[in-house]
């Protein structure tokens, strides 16, 4: 796929490099020209230095025969007026851009193909809210995240020294809980994956990922994990975009406090924060933290701009004694070293967003993608087309369909027809179905399959792509 990416910062050199090692074709565009050259050097990719609103320069970039766009230049309107450039002179197919300002985000109708032409408009700030409340709501758990729309939930938990599962085979799960049906769809111990099979034992330490209907899931975490007390106490550390919003999404369930370091954007957030105590001050300041007994606090999360800034605090809070601590982390070096380390939770701002693009970038018709430990597995929701004849998986029982080696089908939803009134627009009911080995796979069914290792996601689209035939 040929794809030009618009701004060469933290998320442009970071996407960049994720698809440019599956073999794309990738042109990156920026003004700083330094940036761009460092890119060249470590990544097969284009460069073009110039405005990103400048047509000349996106011609330069090749955008006639591009399949995708993706704006991710530091100004929103850069960003906006290259969609509709891309749409008007260029015919771009797919259009994705970058949006912070909530005010923006809130005119869907900006976003239009008559005005602005962005197709998907995403706000990593927002992304990364939604994530982190996730986690709060689910302390227990590593990592959360929802597909068919919020139907299914995949969660990552660590497997603890006599917990209920630790010490047993993977099929106790069904006679200890034979009311919640659950799968685990992958099991990472020592960071190497291991194909869960009915007769693997899960054993005090390992990353287990389970999959469920998320109305079950709490009950199926309760399984692997000592159920942790609901957060109720929470400072943030970093009162910039994604903690304003973090704040706001939480002060109505969690005593929350937040540490600002400039004075006016603490006076800002204390005018728009209405249940919030709003503190100026560092982030690393332990005399301030110690003031405001940061130890009595159940999360602390740590969101300034700065990693350095973020891991200090972060590993301050801990030895305070606060029982978790979220550390928002941009280089992705400092992720992998942190992840198993003091620091509960080390979160990639481009790892947490990232699948909103390759759920694009992906073959075949894919609803939903989700890039897990740190881009190395991927979760995707793909739509089963076509019939037995013309389709590899429809018509098929889930053991009769050829997977590759670290893969598992992880559960199925269905959409049924309810009766109603004759006449009457029809409505539908979700179902959610765990898959196990005698699952039948029906067309038009949304399909949550893991993948332990992305290299093998080519081989997981072409098992959903229907034959020539069936058009």
């Amino acid at each position: 796929m040929k794809i030009v990416i618009l701004g060469a910062g933290q998320v442009g050199s970071s996407v960049a490099e994720n698809l440019v090692s599956e073999a794309n074709d990738i042109t990156i565009v920026d003004t700083n020209a330094d940036r761009l050259r460092a890119l060249q050097d470590r990544l097969d990719l284009r460069t073009v230095c110039g405005n990103a609103a400048h047509p000349a320069v996106l011609e330069q970039a090749g955008l006639a025969d591009a399949d995708l766009m993706f704006a991710v230049t530091q100004s929103d309107e850069t960003n906006m007026v290259a969609c509709k450039l891309a749409a008007t002179m260029f015919n771009c197919p797919t259009k994705i851009a970058r949006i912070r300002s909530a005010d923006y985000l809130s005119h869907p109708e900006i976003f239009s193909p008559e005005n602005f032409a962005v197709d998907v408009p995403i706000c990593p700030e927002q992304l990364l809210t939604e994530y982190i409340a996730k986690l709060l709501e689910f302390p227990e758990a590593l990592q959360v995240l929802e597909f068919a729309h919020g139907k299914v939930s995949l969660a990552a938990v660590r497997a603890y020294h006599g917990g209920p599962l630790v010490g047993h085979e993977i099929s106790y799960l069904r006679t200890h809980m034979p009311q919640i049906d659950t799968r685990v769809a992958a099991i990472f111990r020592q960071d190497s994956p291991i194909t869960p099979e009915g007769n693997t034992i899960v054993e005090a330490g390992d990353e287990v990922f389970l999959i469920a209907a998320t109305e079950n899931l709490r009950g199926v975490l309760r399984e692997l994990r000592r159920m942790d007390k609901p957060v109720k106490r929470v400072m943030l550390g970093g009162g910039g975009n994604i903690g304003r919003r973090l704040a706001k999404a939480i002060e109505g369930k969690c005593e929350v406090k937040i540490i600002e370091y400039s004075k006016a954007g603490a006076e800002r957030l204390a005018a728009e924060l209405n249940n919030t105590l709003v503190l100026q001050g560092d982030v690393t300041d332990e005399e301030l933290l110690e003031s405001e007994n940061i130890g009595e606090m159940d999360v602390y999360c740590a969101l300034t701009n700065d990693d350095e800034d973020n891991i200090m605090s972060a590993l301050l809070a801990k030895r305070m004694g606060v029982r978790k601590v979220i550390a928002l982390i941009t280089r992705s070096a400092y992720v992998n070293l942190l992840q198993e380390g003091r620091i509960d939770i080390a979160i990639s701002p481009v790892q947490a967003t990232i699948g909103t693009l390759l759920a694009r970038v992906r073959r075949g018709d894919v609803a939903v993608v989700h890039s897990l430990r740190r881009g190395a597995a991927e979760a995707l929701e793909l739509v089963a087309h076509g019939d037995a004849k013309s389709s590899q998986v429809v018509g098929r029982r889930v053991e009769e369909i050829d997977l590759p080696k670290g893969t598992t089908i992880g559960a199925i939803v269905r959409r049924r027809e309810k009766p109603g009134r004759e006449g009457a627009d029809p409505m539908y009911d979700d179902q959610v179905i765990i898959a196990h080995h005698d699952t039948m796979i029906e067309a038009d069914d949304h399909v949550i399959v893991f993948v332990v290792n992305k290299r093998m996601v080519p081989r997981v689209e072409k098992l959903f792509q229907v034959e020539a035939r069936f058009f």
